[in-house]
């Protein structure tokens, strides 16, 4: 791979945005990911104050997150003039009722450039700036998910259906890179260094159908879920959440783990959602499979060995999740993923610790008692994504 020279492509970068958009005034939807945040930077160092930026409350961000996103980005030495639309009632409803993965980022999609839309008319701006970058453009065009920021590369004129061009100043580049150009910039390490956070927010991570009362644990089990993950620091890491409908035992998942493992009074359950996988490249709906080790705890390397050997066996499963704490109660079930990759196409599970796993999952349910069962998520990938949907 060659060299990636930051500073030459900033100088260009600047120059290109400049020439792209003239005189004209151009809005930006910033969340406080590295992605948005570099290109609302390289685009405010080309047009000035021609530039809008807006951050969306769609009621998906963690816990306190809008105030905390505009105060950084305000700040110096980005000063950006940063706007919170509060648009968490529109996204709430068009979400409602929706199970299906792919048809809630299509729905989150539709909505988030609608409330764009509206805010460009407001702000009398005919260019949208984007943070997309080239894993984005890969991943959808592979079929893999439908990345909320992918439009015209998908055949969906902004201009036609939305009322405004779409200029992208990070296109061409991987997360790494973006990190790069960030440091170079100057910018906080909160955010040149932030993990990344989906366009869509936690409503991938409230997998299956979206209620208010499963986001609100989602939101309180995720501070928990950094609190303990952030140390190892990950490439990603975070917390989702489920249903709290009866599974499906499988007493031959149960069995063939035993033997992969060797030992004894393993538990298998199918979740009756179905979460995002990659088979031969493209994407599919899969199992989840919940273990229950009893007394067994192998190392990491083992428990890796043993989820291959599953997964190659039973190709319909795309996570396998391993239990780490539960509560005898009725409620939502959630996992803990740790990751760690360089471009995110391909990511391997970070190796945490049974103590802090246990540690995280007694705390998680302490704090949240509609949640009744814990677990970490030992799926790479592939064959799974990184986000559950």
């Amino acid at each position: 791979m060659p060299e990636f020279d930051a500073k030459m492509f900033l100088e260009k970068q600047i120059a290109e945005t400049k020439r792209a958009l003239g005189s004209e005034k151009a809005l930006i939807a910033v969340s406080g990911g590295v992605d948005s945040t570099v290109a609302a930077a390289i685009t405010h160092r080309a047009i000035g104050d021609n530039l809008a930026c807006v951050f969306i409350d769609d009621n998906f961000m963690r816990l306190g997150e809008p105030e905390r996103v505009k105060m950084l980005l305000s700040s110096p030495p980005l000063s950006l003039p940063v706007k919170v639309l509060d648009e968490r009632d529109r996204f709430m409803a068009a979400l409602k009722g929706l199970k299906d993965a792919e048809e809630k980022r299509k729905a989150f999609r539709d909505t988030f450039y609608k409330a764009l839309g509206d805010a460009a008319k407001r702000e009398k701006c005919k260019n949208l700036v984007q943070g997309t970058i080239r894993a984005d453009i890969e991943e959808t065009a592979a079929g893999v998910k439908t990345q909320h920021n992918i439009l015209e590369q998908i055949g969906i004129n902004p201009v036609e259906n939305y009322g405004y061009k779409v200029v992208e100043p990070l296109v061409a580049l991987y997360k790494w890179q973006v990190r790069e150009v960030a440091r170079l910039i100057g910018m906080p390490e909160e955010l040149s260094e932030r993990q990344p956070f989906p366009g869509p927010g936690l409503s991938v991570r409230v997998v299956g159908e979206m209620t208010l009362e499963k986001l609100d644990e989602e939101k309180k089990g995720t501070v928990i879920a950094e609190e303990y993950l952030a140390p190892l620091e990950p490439s990603q890491y975070f917390l989702a959440i489920f249903g709290s409908n009866p599974t499906r035992k499988n007493e031959g998942i149960a069995s063939e783990v035993a033997g992969y493992l060797k030992a004894s009074s393993i538990e298998a359950e199918i979740l009756t959602e179905k979460a995002t996988g990659i088979v031969g490249g493209k994407r599919t709906y899969g199992d989840v499979v919940l273990l229950g080790l009893g007394d067994a705890r192998p190392i990491f390397k083992k428990m890796q060995d043993a989820r291959a050997k599953l997964q190659k066996a039973h190709p319909e499963v795309t996570r396998v999740l391993v239990n780490v704490g539960a509560r005898q109660r009725k409620g939502y079930r959630v996992t803990l993923r740790a990751v760690k990759t360089r471009d995110f196409l391909t990511v391997e599970v970070v190796d945490v610790s049974w103590k802090t796993l246990g540690e995280a999952a007694e705390k998680i349910l302490e704090k949240c008692p509609k949640i009744s069962a814990v677990y970490y998520d030992v799926t790479p990938k592939p064959p799974a994504t990184v986000e559950f949907e």
